[in-house]
């Protein structure tokens, strides 16, 4: 097993809040450990439904779900908390990784010959190793930098909308390394900062730049404003997840839009999919007020323009798209 699933702690919460229907939420790659959890939390004396949905993040909280279900906790696995209170009370599993970093800490040194100053950044499944992380990359001649802002839980820590800790420290770094699986949180930390971000990932024991991806993301997102421009009508959309949805800001722009001679409806949806979209053939173009990795990583998937917020703000003139590429993406668009 590559994660600590924290079964002893489960099973002691279960019995300590007594819960009568527990809702156990799972990210992709943790959903295989389902029936196992399933049968701690049934040991323990309470009924576990697995919720079978996608789960992005703590800000993917299924309350209301549970609360369909009648369920009276949720044990959400793979994040650290977003949101302070819920209405069903929400017990979290961080899943820290079981893993050795020093042979991808190894490799990443091979691509951080030109700089000297580097930023380190991880997920929470990582966030126990960065000192290991830190002491491996100064005791190979580097000054490292790990940024604490909230309000992310653990210093260094970043989340796939939030990178604050990466910024923290941009502008006394030359670039990152990002420890951790997958290219997704590596991809933003550049887009986030403008600075070059060198994944060393455990799992596959290797150690590669994201910049050749980044510099062909931020092409096509300029393709996908300037494609925008033709359209007439949008559709802007509220995500009903709770941890997403920004009604305000759908509202606002939607009158910003309208105040520049173009129509704008309101979209309401949980998952942001092209099979949801492609329902409305008369809206020529949407903007996602949900998360804004949505437009940038699944983009291609769309038939029609997706716009994050803030090109949104591109598009009408509102915002320099300078400003964006240094650290527009995920900042407060409206």
């Amino acid at each position: 097993m590559s994660f600590d699933l924290e079964e002893k702690r489960l099973k002691k919460e279960i019995k300590k809040l007594k819960p009568k229907i527990v809702f156990l939420q799972l990210p992709e790659g943790l959903k295989p450990e389902a029936p196992h959890l399933a049968s701690i939390i049934e040991e323990a004396g309470a009924t576990p439904i697995v919720s079978t949905d996608p789960c992005y993040g703590a800000c993917d909280l299924a309350v209301s779900e549970a609360k369909i279900l009648g369920a009276d906790l949720i044990v959400h696995y793979g994040h650290t908390p977003m949101t302070a209170r819920t209405e069903v009370p929400v017990v979290y599993v961080e899943a820290r990784a079981k893993i050795g970093i020093k042979e991808a800490l190894a490799e990443a040194l091979a691509h951080l010959e030109s700089w000297s100053k580097i930023g380190l950044v991880t997920t929470v499944q990582h966030v126990h190793q960065l000192k290991e992380a830190k002491s491996l990359l100064e005791a190979a001649g580097k000054t490292v930098f790990v940024g604490d802002a909230d309000p992310v839980k653990y210093p260094g820590q970043v989340i796939g909308c939030d990178f604050g800790n990466a910024r923290s420290v941009s502008e006394k770094v030359e670039a990152y390394v990002f420890v951790g699986g997958g290219r997704f949180h590596a991809m933003g930390v550049a887009l986030a900062t403008g600075k070059p971000t060198i994944i060393a990932d455990p799992y596959e024991k290797r150690a590669y730049s994201v910049q050749d991806e980044v510099n062909r993301l931020i092409k096509q997102r300029w393709a996908n404003i300037v494609e925008a421009k033709k359209a007439k009508s949008f559709g802007v959309l509220i995500s009903l997840k709770s941890g997403q949805m920004r009604l305000g800001d759908a509202v606002k722009i939607k009158d910003k839009l309208e105040q520049n001679g173009l129509k704008a409806t309101l979209l309401a949806l949980r998952e942001v999919a092209s099979s949801a979209l492609i329902q409305f053939p008369s809206l020529d173009a949407f903007v996602n007020t949900a998360c804004p990795r949505l437009s940038l990583d699944d983009a291609q998937s769309f038939r029609k323009p997706l716009l994050s917020l803030n090109e949104a703000l591109v598009l009408l003139g509102e915002m320099e798209w300078e400003k964006l590429l240094t650290r527009g993406w995920f900042g407060n668009a409206t």
